[in-house]
């Protein structure tokens, strides 16, 4: 699975001013509403519910929150760069300015498990991340994400 697959181009988010993790979340769910169908309120509490059962903060500046929606047709992502990073009780205790959201439907055991797979080894990639640190474009962004691995470990 690439993400190309699953991020849209208008759903990066280049520069986000936000300076807590609820808003953090709440941007987002607002983001993904006309992506997957579902009331932002519903993406909100579903990924209130998944940070309650632990962080999703990976440490080195990055989050990946997800969750599962009930009537969605398939794994979508958003993403955003943060302006200031912010607390997010990430697992090193630093704090976060690369967010890729993950939702995907209720019953998908495996695609989810990919998508979440291939998101965490794209940001393991200290060169990603560095591009993504310094580009304020959405469009650099969004080809910074969906390039094949092979190209950016090239990079």
């Amino acid at each position: 699975m690439e993400l190309a697959d699953i991020l849209a181009k208008g759903s990066v988010i280049a520069c986000a001013k936000v300076a807590s993790k609820r808003q953090l979340l709440q941007l987002l769910a607002d983001k993904a509403v006309d992506l997957v169908g579902v009331e932002s309120h519903q993406i909100f509490e579903t990924l209130v519910s998944r940070e309650q059962l632990g962080s999703t903060g990976l440490g080195n500046g990055i989050a990946i929150p997800h969750g599962k929606l009930e009537g969605i047709a398939g794994v979508t992502a958003v993403f955003a760069r943060l302006d200031q990073p912010i607390d997010f009780d990430s697992v090193d205790d630093q704090p976060v300015d690369l967010v890729i959201m993950l939702l995907a439907p209720a019953g998908s055991g495996a695609d989810h498990l990919k998508a979440l797979a291939r998101v965490a080894r794209l940001m393991r990639t200290d060169n990603v991340t560095e591009q993504l640190r310094n580009t304020r474009d959405t469009g650099k962004l969004y080809e910074i994400l969906t390039a094949p691995i092979e190209a950016t470990n090239a990079a």
